[in-house]
Protein backbone atom coordinates (compact mmCIF):
# COMPACT_ATOMS: atom_id res chain seq x y z
CA UNK A 1 0.00 0.00 0.00
CA UNK A 2 1.25 3.48 -0.83
CA UNK A 3 -0.26 6.95 -0.88
CA UNK A 4 0.47 8.39 -4.32
CA UNK A 5 0.40 12.14 -4.85
CA UNK A 6 -0.73 13.65 -8.13
CA UNK A 7 -1.19 17.21 -9.28
CA UNK A 8 -3.02 18.03 -12.50
CA UNK A 9 -2.31 21.45 -14.00
CA UNK A 10 -4.91 22.38 -16.62
CA UNK A 11 -4.14 25.45 -18.70
CA UNK A 12 -6.46 27.70 -20.69
CA UNK A 13 -4.62 26.91 -23.96
CA UNK A 14 -6.48 24.86 -26.53
CA UNK A 15 -4.30 22.40 -28.41
CA UNK A 16 -4.87 19.57 -30.86
CA UNK A 17 -4.11 15.99 -29.92
CA UNK A 18 -1.14 15.83 -32.30
CA UNK A 19 0.34 18.93 -30.67
CA UNK A 20 1.02 17.26 -27.32
CA UNK A 21 4.69 16.47 -28.17
CA UNK A 22 5.07 20.09 -29.30
CA UNK A 23 3.53 21.28 -26.03
CA UNK A 24 6.06 19.13 -24.16
CA UNK A 25 8.91 20.68 -26.15
CA UNK A 26 7.55 24.18 -25.55
CA UNK A 27 7.38 23.63 -21.79
CA UNK A 28 10.93 22.28 -21.69
CA UNK A 29 12.25 25.16 -23.82
CA UNK A 30 10.54 27.68 -21.54
CA UNK A 31 12.42 26.42 -18.49
CA UNK A 32 15.85 27.65 -19.54
CA UNK A 33 19.09 25.71 -19.79
CA UNK A 34 18.68 23.36 -16.84
CA UNK A 35 15.13 22.08 -16.41
CA UNK A 36 14.68 19.22 -13.96
CA UNK A 37 15.22 15.81 -15.57
CA UNK A 38 11.63 14.81 -14.84
CA UNK A 39 10.44 17.34 -17.43
CA UNK A 40 12.30 15.65 -20.29
CA UNK A 41 13.79 12.33 -19.03
CA UNK A 42 17.10 12.97 -20.80
CA UNK A 43 20.28 12.12 -18.91
CA UNK A 44 23.87 13.05 -19.70
CA UNK A 45 25.80 11.46 -22.59
CA UNK A 46 22.67 11.02 -24.72
CA UNK A 47 21.16 8.54 -22.27
CA UNK A 48 17.53 8.40 -21.20
CA UNK A 49 15.67 7.93 -17.95
CA UNK A 50 13.49 4.91 -18.77
CA UNK A 51 11.66 4.85 -15.43
CA UNK A 52 7.99 5.70 -15.12
CA UNK A 53 7.43 9.34 -16.23
CA UNK A 54 6.62 11.63 -13.31
CA UNK A 55 5.74 14.61 -15.52
CA UNK A 56 3.16 13.76 -18.19
CA UNK A 57 1.86 16.06 -20.91
CA UNK A 58 -1.81 15.70 -21.87
CA UNK A 59 -4.80 17.18 -23.64
CA UNK A 60 -7.68 17.18 -21.16
CA UNK A 61 -10.99 18.68 -22.19
CA UNK A 62 -9.30 20.12 -25.26
CA UNK A 63 -6.80 22.06 -23.12
CA UNK A 64 -3.08 21.57 -22.65
CA UNK A 65 -2.42 19.94 -19.29
CA UNK A 66 0.37 18.48 -17.20
CA UNK A 67 -0.12 15.58 -14.80
CA UNK A 68 2.53 15.34 -12.09
CA UNK A 69 3.10 12.18 -10.08
CA UNK A 70 4.98 11.85 -6.77
CA UNK A 71 8.34 13.70 -7.09
CA UNK A 72 6.94 15.41 -10.17
CA UNK A 73 4.57 17.29 -7.85
CA UNK A 74 7.55 18.77 -6.03
CA UNK A 75 9.22 20.27 -9.09
CA UNK A 76 6.25 21.53 -11.15
CA UNK A 77 6.69 24.88 -9.42
CA UNK A 78 9.56 25.53 -11.85
CA UNK A 79 7.00 25.64 -14.65
CA UNK A 80 4.34 27.54 -12.70
CA UNK A 81 6.75 30.30 -11.65
CA UNK A 82 9.06 30.64 -14.66
CA UNK A 83 6.69 30.46 -17.65
CA UNK A 84 5.47 33.93 -18.58
CA UNK A 85 2.24 32.79 -20.21
CA UNK A 86 3.54 32.45 -23.76
CA UNK A 87 4.58 29.18 -25.38
CA UNK A 88 5.62 28.38 -28.93
CA UNK A 89 3.77 25.32 -30.22
CA UNK A 90 5.39 24.35 -33.49
CA UNK A 91 5.12 27.48 -35.60
CA UNK A 92 2.46 29.25 -33.56
CA UNK A 93 2.70 31.14 -30.31
CA UNK A 94 -0.05 30.62 -27.77
CA UNK A 95 -1.05 32.20 -24.50
CA UNK A 96 -0.82 29.54 -21.83
CA UNK A 97 -1.98 30.40 -18.34
CA UNK A 98 -2.97 28.08 -15.52
CA UNK A 99 -6.74 27.61 -15.47
CA UNK A 100 -6.99 25.25 -12.50
CA UNK A 101 -4.89 22.94 -10.37
CA UNK A 102 -6.23 19.64 -9.07
CA UNK A 103 -4.21 18.02 -6.27
CA UNK A 104 -5.00 14.45 -5.24
CA UNK A 105 -3.68 11.76 -2.97
CA UNK A 106 -4.80 8.17 -3.44
CA UNK A 107 -4.01 4.87 -1.77
CA UNK A 108 -2.76 2.64 -4.60
CA UNK A 109 -3.26 -1.01 -3.74
CA UNK A 110 -5.35 -4.04 -4.61
CA UNK A 111 -8.77 -4.39 -2.98
CA UNK A 112 -11.57 -6.90 -2.60
CA UNK A 113 -13.77 -4.81 -4.91
CA UNK A 114 -13.37 -4.23 -8.63
CA UNK A 115 -13.17 -0.70 -10.06
CA UNK A 116 -14.26 0.40 -13.54
CA UNK A 117 -11.85 2.34 -15.74
CA UNK A 118 -11.53 3.70 -19.27
CA UNK A 119 -8.21 3.88 -21.08
CA UNK A 120 -7.74 6.01 -24.19
CA UNK A 121 -5.02 6.20 -26.85
CA UNK A 122 -3.49 3.03 -25.43
CA UNK A 123 -0.52 1.60 -27.37
CA UNK A 124 -0.18 -2.05 -26.31
CA UNK A 125 1.61 -3.36 -29.39
CA UNK A 126 5.25 -3.06 -30.37
CA UNK A 127 7.22 -4.49 -33.27
CA UNK A 128 7.56 -7.82 -31.45
CA UNK A 129 4.08 -8.54 -30.14
CA UNK A 130 2.26 -6.97 -33.11
CA UNK A 131 2.88 -10.03 -35.25
CA UNK A 132 1.73 -12.31 -32.44
CA UNK A 133 -1.47 -10.28 -32.09
CA UNK A 134 -2.18 -10.34 -35.84
CA UNK A 135 -1.73 -14.11 -35.90
CA UNK A 136 -4.52 -14.64 -33.35
CA UNK A 137 -7.79 -15.47 -35.10
CA UNK A 138 -10.32 -15.58 -32.25
CA UNK A 139 -11.81 -12.39 -30.79
CA UNK A 140 -11.75 -13.75 -27.24
CA UNK A 141 -8.13 -14.79 -27.62
CA UNK A 142 -7.21 -11.32 -28.93
CA UNK A 143 -8.84 -9.67 -25.90
CA UNK A 144 -7.05 -12.06 -23.55
CA UNK A 145 -3.76 -11.19 -25.27
CA UNK A 146 -4.45 -7.48 -24.72
CA UNK A 147 -5.52 -8.06 -21.11
CA UNK A 148 -2.14 -9.58 -20.36
CA UNK A 149 -0.38 -6.56 -21.86
CA UNK A 150 -2.59 -4.13 -19.93
CA UNK A 151 -1.84 -5.99 -16.73
CA UNK A 152 1.88 -5.84 -17.51
CA UNK A 153 1.62 -2.09 -18.17
CA UNK A 154 -0.01 -1.55 -14.77
CA UNK A 155 2.59 -3.68 -13.02
CA UNK A 156 5.34 -1.69 -14.74
CA UNK A 157 3.77 1.54 -13.50
CA UNK A 158 3.58 0.13 -9.97
CA UNK A 159 7.23 -0.91 -10.11
CA UNK A 160 8.20 2.57 -11.25
CA UNK A 161 6.39 4.05 -8.25
CA UNK A 162 7.95 1.49 -5.89
CA UNK A 163 4.57 -0.06 -5.02
CA UNK A 164 4.42 -3.70 -4.01
CA UNK A 165 1.05 -5.42 -4.10
CA UNK A 166 -0.13 -7.62 -1.25
CA UNK A 167 -2.80 -9.32 -3.37
CA UNK A 168 -2.89 -10.51 -6.97
CA UNK A 169 -3.82 -7.96 -9.60
CA UNK A 170 -7.05 -9.06 -11.28
CA UNK A 171 -8.06 -7.40 -14.56
CA UNK A 172 -10.74 -7.87 -17.21
CA UNK A 173 -11.35 -5.85 -20.38
CA UNK A 174 -15.12 -5.34 -20.61
CA UNK A 175 -15.31 -3.41 -23.87
CA UNK A 176 -12.80 -2.46 -26.53
CA UNK A 177 -13.15 -0.30 -29.61
CA UNK A 178 -11.79 -0.88 -33.07
CA UNK A 179 -8.06 -0.17 -33.29
CA UNK A 180 -6.94 3.03 -34.98
CA UNK A 181 -3.62 4.48 -36.04
CA UNK A 182 -1.56 7.08 -34.23
CA UNK A 183 1.57 8.64 -35.67
CA UNK A 184 4.63 9.32 -33.55
CA UNK A 185 7.64 10.82 -35.32
CA UNK A 186 6.30 9.44 -38.58
CA UNK A 187 5.86 5.91 -37.21
CA UNK A 188 2.38 4.35 -37.32
CA UNK A 189 1.19 2.69 -34.11
CA UNK A 190 -2.04 0.81 -33.40
CA UNK A 191 -4.05 2.43 -30.61
CA UNK A 192 -7.08 1.28 -28.64
CA UNK A 193 -9.74 2.78 -26.41
CA UNK A 194 -11.09 0.29 -23.89
CA UNK A 195 -13.10 -0.16 -20.71
CA UNK A 196 -11.75 -2.49 -18.08
CA UNK A 197 -12.30 -3.57 -14.50
CA UNK A 198 -9.59 -4.37 -12.00
CA UNK A 199 -9.09 -4.57 -8.27
CA UNK A 200 -6.40 -1.86 -8.28
CA UNK A 201 -7.03 1.75 -7.28
CA UNK A 202 -5.45 3.93 -9.99
CA UNK A 203 -5.00 7.73 -9.90
CA UNK A 204 -7.09 9.56 -12.48
CA UNK A 205 -5.54 10.79 -15.74
CA UNK A 206 -2.17 9.10 -15.33
CA UNK A 207 -0.72 7.36 -18.37
CA UNK A 208 0.46 3.77 -18.71
CA UNK A 209 2.27 1.91 -21.44
CA UNK A 210 4.12 3.36 -24.41
CA UNK A 211 4.25 7.16 -24.75
CA UNK A 212 2.60 7.64 -21.34
CA UNK A 213 4.45 10.95 -21.01
CA UNK A 214 2.84 12.45 -24.14
CA UNK A 215 -0.86 11.76 -23.85
CA UNK A 216 -1.16 8.04 -24.49
CA UNK A 217 -2.62 5.32 -22.30
CA UNK A 218 -4.63 7.77 -20.18
CA UNK A 219 -6.65 6.02 -17.46
CA UNK A 220 -9.59 7.45 -15.59
CA UNK A 221 -12.09 5.83 -13.28
CA UNK A 222 -15.65 5.40 -14.51
CA UNK A 223 -18.19 6.09 -11.80
CA UNK A 224 -21.09 3.65 -11.79
CA UNK A 225 -24.54 5.07 -11.02
CA UNK A 226 -25.72 2.44 -8.56
CA UNK A 227 -29.34 3.69 -8.53
CA UNK A 228 -29.66 3.51 -12.31
CA UNK A 229 -27.91 0.16 -12.36
CA UNK A 230 -30.34 -1.22 -9.79
CA UNK A 231 -33.33 0.13 -11.68
CA UNK A 232 -32.14 -1.45 -14.91
CA UNK A 233 -32.07 -4.85 -13.20
CA UNK A 234 -35.62 -4.65 -11.90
Amino acid sequence: MKHVRTLTVITDAEIRQNEIPLFRGAVINSLGEHPNVYFHNHLDNDKFRYAYPLIQYKRLGGKAAIVCVEEGVDIIGQFLTEVNGLLTIGERQITCNTDRIQPARIVVQTWQDMFSYHISRWLPLNSKNYQSYKAIEGVVEKVTFLENILKANLLSMLKGLDIHLEKELILKITEIGEPYLLYNKGVKMMAFNADFKCNLSIPNNIGIGKNASIGCGIVHQVKIDKDNNNNSNQ
